[in-house]
């Protein structure tokens, strides 16, 4: 019986045709799987976005779960909150009464603003805005030359 080697396993990159998987991977959370599955479909669609891209889009998708969930957070909580300070007697230290010392903003806020940033530039990275469209196609169209070879010769050769 002939001794058969093991078969070489394709580096990461080449993998799946060097497309990322339609599957999520298991260790995103539920959220970045939802999204993991409405995008993938597009960005093999648009064959820019290649399987090495795999941490880009793991970042987009887990981005938009933490953003998710602190919008869930301000809209339960609100933006902000007010400070009170409680009055206290000085002798048996019962609660005379408070008083609003202002607001404090939600941190959850700050969480949303740097997590929809984040979102943006990378959206825009894998062309999954209309800025990044544009700029995606851009690039296709000045890859491609306005004339031929043939036709630039033609051009030469008759001026």
């Amino acid at each position: 019986m002939a001794n058969k080697s093991p078969a070489k396993r394709k580096p990461f990159y080449e993998q799946n045709d060097r497309f990322l998987p339609i599957d999520p991977p298991n260790y995103l959370g539920t959220v970045a799987r939802s999204v993991w599955t409405k995008i993938i479909p597009y960005l093999k669609a648009t064959e820019k976005v290649e399987r090495i891209d795999t941490f880009l889009v793991e970042t987009y998708c887990t981005t938009y779960e933490i953003y998710k969930k602190a919008y869930e957070d301000v809209k339960e909580n609100g933006i902000q909150t007010e400070i009170i300070k409680y009055i206290q007697s000085p002798g048996s230290g019962e609660i005379l009464g408070e008083q609003s010392m202002g607001f404090k903003k939600n941190p959850a806020v700050a969480t949303m603003k740097d997590a929809a940033e984040t979102l943006n530039k990378i959206g825009i990275q894998l062309g999954l805005t209309p800025k990044g469209r544009a700029e995606l196609l851009t690039i296709a169209d000045s890859s491609k030359p306005e004339k031929s070879t043939a036709e630039m010769m033609q051009d030469f050769l008759n001026s």
